[in-house]
């Protein structure tokens, strides 16, 4: 099974490649990635990573309120998309 943790305050030049080396180290990353605007397609500042379920409270635990490149990260389980 699988989790999907949201991540915000994120720095604007964070790319998913950073996101899934920094959350790698506490667990198993399978996918992330920076949501962007549609028309500037610059970083809205939030992402999500897709972990293992076995996973997601350590890295919630680790990674929440923790400094990424000098900000103050926000993690936490992601919300079902209401449409």
């Amino acid at each position: 099974m699988t989790k999907t943790l949201y991540v915000g305050n994120l720095p604007w030049a964070t790319t998913d490649d950073q996101l899934t080396e920094s959350f790698a180290e506490h667990g198993s990353v399978l996918s992330s990635r920076i949501i962007t605007d549609k028309e500037t397609g610059r970083s809205r500042g939030f992402g999500f990573v897709e972990v293992a379920d076995t996973d997601a409270d350590n890295m919630i635990a680790s990674l929440n309120g923790s400094n990424f490149d000098g900000r103050q990260i926000v993690v936490n389980v992601a919300r079902d998309r209401q449409n």
